[in-house]
């Protein structure tokens, strides 16, 4: 078993088919799967072997894919490492895996001090000038493009991503070979990927949803990957005419903009299928998107630890504001805070288990033990589930609003003021409050040309939720801070909204 596998498939299957797409670049399978191989001699040359921690601080090109291929060949761990990220924190990530080699760019390696890495041996440049280390063509300019991938055992680490380290420093989610494999499976199963398929991915290669859900997902299928460096709209837009794009994937930010802009210069009739995961997406959004364009945006709902695919919303039934039914030989239930199981309807922490869920926490056995109890992975969100056994995600435990006793989730409150004509995007959160604990804020970004008042918005929620859950404050704002993958970083608001709340760096990608 090894991940890797899965390019090897497609260079016996379909050598001349285009596997990956960049740019003016275009890589067929048999040319990706022969520059993986020499990465993987070339870091073999020099001593890295099974279990070593290799590091991947790379935005996305097409080295970092021929390198996390080459690094799995070998049976090492590929560590991937938010490019956002500044020197201290790169450092913490490379000590806490004792990571022996790093990929990168020339403006990336500027955040590695090397002083400061005692286990770092190697320091490889994909892109630039190699100010620091070697090139990336040096390493592999001699070395033998046939590696065959090693036969892992099951339960063999794969792969470290760094979760959100939102209330202290990140924690290293170990991801085995068995993992993502098994959730590729999964996730095809779901997509119905095949090899005359072209799937987009602008999504952070860094993050589990562009690593494990599309790129993986679409190798094992032996699909076209096309890729950008970011999310750039007008070129996002123009790739799915010019290279007839017909899976896209998203986050619900990403089509909130798709429904606010004038798209008609665009063909996106190559496009059949629409998936959003990574954040809840607003039932109006997709109420929308269905009415203007007659499709549904397919959601899945996971989280770093479950590699990320846990639940899918469906191809049997497709319920509007679900997350769906679990994925193949994954169990989900509703738990209440003694851990025992809630009937339908009611609120309560979402569990998981099966073979999505991670190892553990690299070096973390206390942190893991926490999270992982009798088996179950407890996910820290809240939700609930229906008779037909589809479940619903109503928000976030920690960000879960306590209002003088009453229990106010941010999700349902946006929920009603997306459903306003002037709202474009908003989040809605708390803040410490001396009297009532914590009052309801909410920033919301209008449409361009729309002109609406605090009162306004809060005369429309008045009629459609209870008084206590109306935002006490409403600021109109240009822009709300989001992660890569285009998630609300309502700490970054709460934290604006009381400064004297002690600052938290959000350290990494999810």
């Amino acid at each position: 078993m090894n991940i890797a596998h899965y390019v090897e498939r497609g260079h016996r299957l379909f050598p001349n088919k285009i596997a990956l797409i960049f740019e003016d670049k275009s890589f067929t399978y048999k040319q990706l799967d022969e520059l993986a191989g020499r990465v993987a001699n070339g870091l073999k040359g020099l001593g890295i072997k099974k279990g070593d921690r290799v590091a991947l601080f790379l935005p996305n090109i097409p080295e970092f894919i021929i390198s996390y291929l080459g690094i799995l060949k070998i049976g090492a761990v590929a560590v991937s490492i938010n490019v956002m990220l500044k020197t201290g924190e790169v450092s913490y990530i490379l000590n806490d895996c004792a990571a022996k080699a790093i990929i990168t760019t020339e403006s990336q390696s500027e955040q590695i001090s090397e002083a400061d890495l005692p286990e770092l041996q190697h320091i490889f440049i994909a892109e630039g000038k190699a100010n620091k280390g070697i090139t990336l063509a040096q390493l592999i300019v001699n070395a033998s493009p046939e590696a065959p991938a090693l036969e892992m055992e099951r339960h063999a680490p794969a792969c470290i991503l760094y979760t959100s380290g939102t209330t202290g420093f990140p924690k290293g989610a170990t991801l085995s070979h068995c993992n993502v494999i098994s959730n590729v499976y999964a996730a095809n199963r779901c997509y119905r990927i095949t090899n005359n398929d072209r799937l987009l991915l602008y999504l952070p290669l860094f993050h589990c949803f562009g690593q494990n859900a599309i790129l993986n997902s679409g190798l094992s299928a032996c699909a076209t990957i096309i890729l950008y460096r970011r999310f750039d709209i007008e070129k996002v837009l123009q790739s799915i005419t010019d290279h007839r794009v017909t899976m896209f994937f998203g986050v619900p930010t990403v089509f909130i903009k798709l429904l606010n802009i004038d798209i008609s210069n665009y063909n996106l009739e190559s496009v059949c299928y629409y998936f959003s995961a990574a954040a809840p997406m607003p039932v109006e959004i997709a109420q929308k998107w269905h009415e203007k364009y007659g499709f549904f945006i397919h959601e899945g709902y996971g989280l770093t630890e479950t590699s990320p695919f846990a639940t899918y919303n469906n191809d049997l039934k497709y319920k509007l504001g679900s997350i769906g039914t679990p994925i193949d030989n994954v169990e989900i239930k509703i738990v209440d805070s003694d851990g025992n199981q809630v009937q339908p309807g009611e609120l309560g922490e979402i569990v998981i288990q099966g073979p999505n869920v991670m190892l553990g926490y690299w070096n973390r056995p206390f942190e893991t033990l926490e999270v992982i109890k009798n088996g179950w992975f407890h996910t820290g969100d809240i939700g609930r589930i229906d008779e037909d056994g589809f479940f619903y995600i109503v928000d976030r435990l920690k960000d879960m609003i306590n209002l003088s006793g009453f229990k106010v989730y941010p999700t349902e409150v946006e929920n009603i003021i997306y459903q306003h004509p002037a709202v474009a995007e908003v989040a809605v959160y708390g803040v410490p409050d001396p009297i009532k604990g914590e009052i309801i804020k909410a920033n919301i970004v209008l449409k361009a040309g729309q002109i609406i008042t605090e009162a306004q918005i809060k005369e429309f929620c008045s009629t459609k939720i209870a008084t206590y859950k109306i935002p006490q404050a409403i600021n109109f704002v240009f822009g709300i801070p989001k992660n890569p993958t285009g998630k609300v970083l309502k700490i970054l608001l709460r934290q604006e909204s009381a400064p004297n709340i002690s600052p938290i760096k959000i350290l990494t990608n999810s």
